[in-house]
């Protein structure tokens, strides 16, 4: 492609409201351009990105025996009232009607006509096991649409959705898909860590988040350093060992902590670690139960954690006047001794003794308290946020690294939710109903794109990991009025593109210096300058965008050598 006849304007100037990398460089390098909020218009260097994350993905999907098919956008209110989800899902979901009143609304996901489809023509357990994927366009009504495709509401996704006799066999689908989306994020040259997570709103018994590792990621997450195991800081488990309770030396004792409420204030005031303190957190379930969390001072309450353990869907934390009327405290001096509500606790506690908590009474602490002795707690259980140095309970010896990540895959086993409220049943070999079960496997094609730029680009812009560049080489003519330089430029051109190569050719007649500032910012993995000086010597520079290492080509082995190296490079993703 000629730079001259392409649709590429680059922007010297970062937009004002890209807030994220991925969404300041997609602008500014031309892939983008805004037609709404949370709505983009993939404009061609963009596009080219799209549809090679796109190729990736339908091959690794067949490779994996799933068939590709197409559903629509627009989606009946019927099928989603038999799910149950017209009322449950929100207003993320976009309703419209058409001229004759009847409902419908813009797929955010496509588990309803899927499974509506498959209840029409699989009527035999001979049909399946059954993988449907497609590549559409979703819509969800994002609150708040931020940070260019990384969340928009408009937005390219691959969903799948598998259909098995049984749990057996959904565990087969699961693991097939699982290993196709590792493949697939590989192929993609992106570092990724899939992590166990929770189902959320879809649904279902087991999930696996693929997230991108980027500093700028919105999620945290652990991995361990000597195993496989990771996860979402929400769901990651925490080995605990139970020992024997530490027996207290200190008698309890009242102090006087004036106007010192938060965990630092404690810990600075009275000249301890912030581990020696225990929280006391008063929260009131969706079943208006309140009750007191303890964590130990230096930990996280994770919420989704509490929420399994208390059997119930949501928590929140008590707000003033509940704290002040079940305490007899403002916020800020609650603490478990005299206190007449359930306690459960995080394990951490139960390994402590002779800690600091607070005495339900204004300015006022409890210093040599102990569990037991002090006060009893109902349920130990795990109830933390995980973090960096925490033991793995998976292996032998394995601890925690901390990551920020960026999802761009998830895969759910979902059970029996929609094909039983859609009645999808085949008829086994005794001639009995089955109902089948489901899973669901969705990649994010534009987050993944914006991904891979979060995690691959420096000051100057983006480094395109070569598998997904938009263009494998970059030819920059520094003078395209000079014959030698535009006859050379032109047959390593048409040379490269008659060898399978994608070529941008840099024909503008700019200043060098402009050309090369656009040359790093579109991140092209290959650039080779031709110049008035290298063709006097014979030679041609081959610069790597990545590192920045130049290599000087013969000019009559140029074409050859730069084939054999993006040959080299794409076969070592394969």
């Amino acid at each position: 492609m000629r730079y001259t006849e392409y649709l590429l304007n680059t922007l010297k100037e970062t937009p004002a409201d890209a807030e994220v990398i991925s969404h300041q460089l997609m602008l500014r390098t031309g892939m983008i351009r805004k037609v709404a909020a949370g709505i983009y218009s993939y404009l061609p260097f963009g596009l080219r990105a799209v549809r090679k994350v796109e190729q990736i993905v339908r091959e690794e999907m067949d490779r994996a025996g799933a068939i590709e098919l197409l559903m629509p956008m627009v989606t009946p209110a019927d099928l989603w009232s038999e799910s149950g989800r017209w009322e449950q899902y929100g207003k993320e979901l976009l309703r419209l009607k058409d001229r004759k009143d009847t409902e419908f609304c813009l797929g955010p996901t496509h588990e309803e006509v899927i499974t509506d489809i498959v209840r029409r023509e699989v009527k035999s357990y001979r049909q399946v096991p059954l993988n449907l994927y497609q590549i559409q366009t979703k819509f969800r009504d994002e609150i708040r649409p931020r940070f260019g495709l990384m969340r928009g509401r408009e937005f390219i996704m691959k969903d799948a959705y598998s259909f098995d006799v049984d749990e057996a066999g959904a565990d087969i689908a699961y693991d097939k898909m699982y290993q196709a989306y590792r493949r697939i994020f590989e192929r993609c040259g992106l570092k990724f860590r899939a992590v166990e997570a929770d189902t959320g709103n879809i649904g279902g018994s087991a999930s696996h988040e693929f997230m991108v590792l980027a500093e700028s990621g919105e999620d945290a997450i652990v991995s361990c350093d000597s195993c496989e195991y990771a996860a979402n800081v929400e769901k990651a488990e925490i080995l605990f060992t139970a020992g024997a309770t530490p027996l207290a030396t200190h008698p309890l004792t009242e102090v006087s902590t004036p106007a010192q409420r938060s965990i630092a204030d404690v810990a600075s005031f009275l000249k301890i670690a912030q581990s020696q303190l225990v929280k006391t957190l008063i929260v009131k379930t969706d079943s208006d139960e309140t009750l007191a969390v303890l964590l130990r001072g230096d930990h996280e309450l994770n919420e989704i954690k509490l929420c399994r353990v208390l059997g119930c869907n949501e928590v929140l934390m008590a707000d003033d006047a509940t704290v002040t009327q079940v305490t007899g405290a403002p916020v800020g001096f609650a603490g478990p001794v005299g206190l007449k509500l359930r306690v459960i606790a995080d394990h951490a506690v139960s390994a402590m003794a002779d800690f600091v908590v607070g005495a339900n009474a204004v300015d006022t602490h409890y210093t040599g308290v102990n569990n037991g002795r002090d006060f009893a707690v109902a349920t130990f259980a795990d109830l933390r946020q995980a973090e960096a140095g925490d033991r793995c309970p998976r292996c032998d010896g394995g601890t925690f690294e901390s990551w920020r990540g960026i999802e761009v895959g998830h895969v759910f086993k979902l059970g029996h939710k929609y094909s039983r409220a859609l009645n999808a049943v085949v008829l086994d070999a005794d001639g009995k109903e089955r109902t089948l079960f489901m899973g669901c496997y969705g990649i994010g094609i534009g987050r993944s794109v914006a991904a891979a730029i979060e995690q691959n680009h420096d000051e100057n812009g983006i480094i395109w990991p070569l598998p997904i560049a938009p263009f494998q080489v970059m030819i920059t003519m520094l003078n395209p009025k000079d014959d030698a330089v535009r006859q050379t430029s032109e047959q390593l051109y048409t040379d490269l593109r008659s060898a399978g190569i994608e070529v941008l050719l840099d024909d503008r007649d700019e200043r060098p210096g402009s050309k090369f500032k656009d040359a790093d910012l579109l991140g092209i993995p290959l650039r080779v300058t031709v110049g008035g000086r290298g063709i006097k010597e014979g030679a041609l520079e081959l610069q790597v965008r990545a590192d920045g290492s130049k290599d000087s080509l013969p000019l009559a082995e140029a074409a050859q050598r730069i084939v054999a190296r993006v040959d080299a490079e794409l076969a070592a993703w394969r």
